[in-house]
């Protein structure tokens, strides 16, 4: 059998930090990608791809506790996915991206998704992302929420989604006419294993035992919170998640200048209350906010470098994306979510 799956990237238009809090995010899937290609046979999943020179071979009966083990290092996606979903049959075959790494555009996310479907998983789009956050959180040792997955297996095209991350209930919001996404690099990669994503979701934690679900959290509750860097958090959390839902309205209003001070003050929130942003992120999103035709600008994915996304005026796309030194301009039209594009017997 052979099987061939797509899985999107992802950008975030605004919500960070919220998704494993329980809270709101505004992702869409993107034009960039990951196509999976297997030869369904054998007893252990070999990948190889044109972006890494050591193939990724994973054994079916590999445990979860040696998945972290496994080399070289993107074979611990693929072999989260193999712990997750427990094939019966394995397989060989190419990895094809285009999706850039260390960008914060969910590259991980979009490998796992593809390699799940590629491996035969057919379940709903919330069950394809359950257990590809699994395989991700195994792979990577970070603790991530469920966005990414989600957004890359249930994309509707020219839609962003608006996702309860409690619920896991998703509402498309259509982005307005004469709506442009830019998508731009800050010139710093990002790397989250090692950097401080796990402290955050931990002070989260805790400011989670003090006031309880910080989705249902006011600013009022936050505010009672002693510890001054907890308190920061649960403002971050809280805040955002009503920043959220007002830039979903405000899309589906077609209000382009409130969605775009939504972003850029979602950015603020980041840097001072959540440090997650860097002196890089912050100088692009300053020149962003002062370039005629930018509605707003904010970091995505979970900050610590990466990229910085920009909700744009139609015409004002390329003349944004010249103040990066590197960038994608992303189509107002979102793209739609993962799909198994070939599934025949080989001949």
């Amino acid at each position: 059998m052979l099987v061939r799956a797509h899985a999107p990237g992802r950008v975030n238009l605004i919500g960070d930090h919220t998704d494993y809090t329980g809270g709101f995010v505004l992702p869409m899937a993107i034009g960039l990608g990951t196509t999976v290609e297997i030869r369904r046979h054998g007893d252990r999943v070999e990948l190889v791809s044109a972006d890494e020179p050591l193939a990724a071979i994973v054994p079916l009966d590999v445990a979860a506790d040696d998945v972290p083990l496994l080399a070289p290092s993107w074979a611990r996606y693929v072999g989260g996915v193999v712990s997750a979903l427990r094939p019966s049959t394995g397989g060989t075959g190419t990895v094809r991206s285009n999706l850039p790494i260390g960008a914060g555009l969910s590259s991980s996310s979009s490998l796992t998704v593809a390699v799940a479907l590629a491996l035969g998983y057919r379940g709903r789009p919330v069950e394809v992302a359950r257990v590809c956050q699994r395989a991700e959180q195994m792979g990577s040792g970070v603790p991530g929420g469920i966005m990414d997955q989600l957004c890359s297996a249930a994309g509707v095209a020219g839609h962003a989604l608006l996702i309860d991350c409690d619920s896991l209930d998703i509402t498309p919001v259509p982005l307005p006419a004469g709506a442009e996404v830019v998508v731009l690099h800050s010139g710093q990669a990002r790397y989250l294993p090692g950097s401080a994503y796990a402290d955050r979701r931990r002070d989260c934690d805790r400011a989670t035992a003090l006031v309880g679900p910080l989705r249902q959290a006011t600013e009022a509750d936050a505010a009672a919170i002693e510890d001054p860097i907890l308190r920061r958090r649960a403002r971050h959390v809280v805040t955002e998640n009503a920043r959220v839902r007002a830039a979903a309205a405000a899309l589906a209003a077609g209000d382009l200048a409130s969605a775009g001070r939504l972003m850029t003050e979602s950015h603020a929130s980041l840097r001072q209350d959540f440090e997650v942003s860097t002196p890089a992120l912050d100088a692009l999103v300053e020149r962003l906010v002062a370039h005629p035709g930018v509605a707003g600008a904010r970091l995505t994915g979970a900050g610590f470098g990466g990229c910085v996304v920009a909700l744009v005026e139609q015409g004002a796309a390329a003349s944004a994306a010249a103040l990066a030194p590197r960038s994608w301009v992303v189509e107002a039209v979102a793209g739609a979510g993962a799909e198994v594009l070939e599934e025949a017997p080989p001949g």
